[in-house]
């Protein structure tokens, strides 16, 4: 268990420390009342003098203090337990609400290189599992170590002998618990980094179900799974093995301690130096003093994988997020400018080397070339998803290094070939960038889009709640042009926009593109060569360079890579 990791858990806890002491005081009063209760049995059992010689009166007076003690430190032990519930409840509440934030500022680059399936298992399934260690921690352990202690100061009242044996011989448990805790922490987190694999892979195969099946792609699929299954079984059973020799071992300890306090108590007894009273009281306290021991080393099993999950979870909370500047960057007017961009994903894999460009407000520039090329990375640059390694790139002169993230992607709309849709209704998902937009402004962006159409067809029309499934892909994509029809933004950026559009309503909404995109600087990048011939530049990239630049008629005089690339569109074979 990393002393790292604990430390950042038991930061979380400050936080509510008066919850946490407040909680320690009552598990303090619960199990001294439950330590005295032994002692009044013990006077209650010295009543019974002999045959015939009770003494009733005592007896009565014992047993009346013994029940309202009883009730007391149950009260005592509900209001601890009700007390660790919430505060282990928040404690998660607070992990999940910074995983959530750190998860908006961290850089496309991490979230590309981790599986959304096993960043989901981090906020959801492993935070479960903090929620479970620590509850069951907060409740055994507080009243664990209260009980051991002061079972340890009630037997020394009664025979200091009997407690230095006992004392002798309790290392046992810790050597015990030690070497287990040693080998089980590396199995409960290889075991969590298994479930992570797992989930993400389900999230992969039941999100893209259709691909699978149509590529008969269940076969291999159901192997991968089994693959990752068979390794968290194998990481799941080493990590119970170990944690469950854990209570086993420490009762053996236990049941030895618990022999010597009778045998030496049975000893005393005969010297006159205890009472038969005494000795119940020391056998009582024996059981009381050993049960924390195995109470804590069942609770050592949550623990370990509690922490395991906390690791995984800090690991994500704790990744370097996106460096942000307070400045911010005014209502654009459209000039950009990128000289000398040198960027690659892989440092050894070099993709855009020394690229320049110059769009003046207004222009329409489309990016063709072939797969890989860069054209969607240059968006990604333009709109800082990613950094660039050298270079700089500007808008109306002010590099956008220099400002807020937030403040650049305000004076841009982007359409994508992906559409995202939140499962909300129809007027929520359209006024993403424009929250305070009215039901007219609304309805105007959707005609223009033509959009509306199909919105008012639906049972609620814009306040229809829709999911991923209850839109075709066109009217997904339709949605998507619509929210950049109600913003409005200075530039624009199309990505395949129209790719999951019927033939007809792509003319129409070339249209409203071309309306729309009339004074506004727009970056095209287009696969249907067809769409973009009336662009002011065409930019024709392979291999991270621009090896063509001009407008379709210069560039077709050339009868040169562009050339090629447009016919080979309308070829017959």
């Amino acid at each position: 268990m990393k002393k790292d990791t604990i430390k950042k858990v038991f930061k979380l806890i400050g936080k509510y420390r008066i919850m946490l002491y407040l909680s320690i005081i009552l598990a303090g009063v619960s199990v001294l009342l439950q330590l005295y209760v032994p002692i009044l049995f013990g006077q209650a059992i010295d009543g019974i003098i002999g045959k015939g010689k009770v003494d009733f009166s005592i007896i009565t007076v014992y047993m009346a203090k013994i029940f309202i003690f009883i009730i007391t430190a149950s009260a005592a032990t509900w209001s601890m337990s009700l007390l660790n519930n919430a505060l282990t409840y928040r404690i998660v509440r607070d992990v999940r609400s910074r995983a959530i934030d750190q998860i908006q500022r961290l850089p496309l680059k991490y979230l590309d290189g981790h599986k959304s399936g096993d960043i989901v298992s981090r906020v959801i399934a492993d935070a479960d599992q903090l929620s479970d260690g620590l509850l069951l921690g907060f409740t055994q352990l507080f009243s664990g170590v209260v009980t051991i202690f002061a079972t340890l100061v009630f037997m020394l009242s009664k025979s200091i002998i009997i407690t230095l044996v006992v004392i002798v011989l309790t290392p046992l448990s810790f050597f015990v618990a030690k070497f287990i805790a040693q080998h089980s922490f590396e199995m409960f987190k290889m075991q969590s980094e298994a479930r992570g694999q797992e989930t993400a892979l389900i999230d992969e195969m039941v999100g893209n179900a259709k691909v699978v099946k149509a590529f008969g792609y269940e076969k291999r699929s159901s192997e991968r799974f089994n693959k990752i299954n068979k390794k968290l079984q194998n990481y799941s059973q080493k990590a119970i093995f170990y944690s469950s020799l854990t209570n086993p071992c420490t009762r053996f300890v236990n049941s030895l301690i618990y022999a010597a306090v009778a045998l030496l108590g049975a000893i005393r007894i005969l010297n006159g130096a205890l009472t038969v009273g005494d000795l119940s009281v020391l056998l009582n306290y024996a059981n009381q003093y050993m049960k924390p021991f195995n109470d804590i080393s069942s609770v050592i099993t949550e623990l370990q994988n509690a922490f395991a999950c906390a690791e995984r979870i800090f690991d994500l909370i704790e990744a370097e997020p996106e460096k942000e500047t307070e400045a911010e960057m005014g209502t654009a007017v459209g000039n950009v400018e990128l000289k000398n961009v040198y960027f690659s994903y892989d440092k050894e894999k070099k993709l855009i080397e020394n690229f320049s460009l110059e769009a003046k407000k207004g222009m329409k520039i489309a990016i063709v070339g072939p797969t890989g090329c860069g054209k969607t990375t240059m968006i990604n640059l333009l709109m800082r998803f990613y950094e660039a390694d050298s270079g700089s790139i500007s808008v109306d002169g002010t590099d956008i290094y220099g400002v807020s993230r937030h403040s650049l992607r305000r004076n841009y709309g982007m359409v994508l070939q992906e559409t995202w849709l939140k499962n909300a209704t129809v007027r929520e998902n359209i006024n993403i960038g424009k929250p305070d937009a009215t039901d007219e402004e609304i309805i105007l962006a959707a005609k223009e889009a033509h959009s509306w159409e199909f919105i008012r067809k639906l049972p609620e029309k814009l306040d229809t709640v829709i999911t991923d499934d209850s839109l075709s892909q066109g009217q997904k994509q339709l949605l998507c042009i619509t929210r950049i029809m109600l913003c409005l933004p200075p530039m624009l950026i199309l990505d395949e926009a129209t790719s999951s559009i019927d033939t007809r309503t792509e003319v129409l909404i070339q249209k409203a593109f071309d309306k729309l995109m009339k004074g506004r600087t727009s970056f095209i990048v287009a696969h249907r060569l067809s769409t973009i011939r009336s662009a002011d530049i065409i930019l024709v990239m392979k291999d991270g360079h621009i090896i063509e630049q001009g407008n379709h008629e210069e560039l077709m005089s050339r009868n040169g890579f562009y050339t090629k690339l447009y016919n080979s569109q309308f070829e017959q074979k």
